[in-house]
């Protein structure tokens, strides 16, 4: 997830000089709209039983998925 530091806004103005757009780099705006995805993910799963680490590589070991 970027952080506002590592964004690269271009602010459009009114006449008035009040910002009433802000334009991003194509590569940012995806990278936020992922960010987004990502986050709606994690709000879905909030109450999702926790599995222990333990059991995880367990399991991801014996289907082969890491090494011993």
């Amino acid at each position: 997830m970027k952080t506002t530091t590592e964004l690269h806004p271009k602010f459009v103005m009114d006449t008035a000089g009040h910002q009433t757009a802000v334009i991003l780099p194509i590569e940012e705006y995806y990278g936020l709209l992922e960010d987004l995805d990502d986050l709606a993910v994690v709000a879905e799963r909030t109450n999702e039983p926790a599995i222990p680490h333990e059991q995880v590589v367990r399991e991801l070991k014996s289907d082969g998925y890491l090494s011993d």
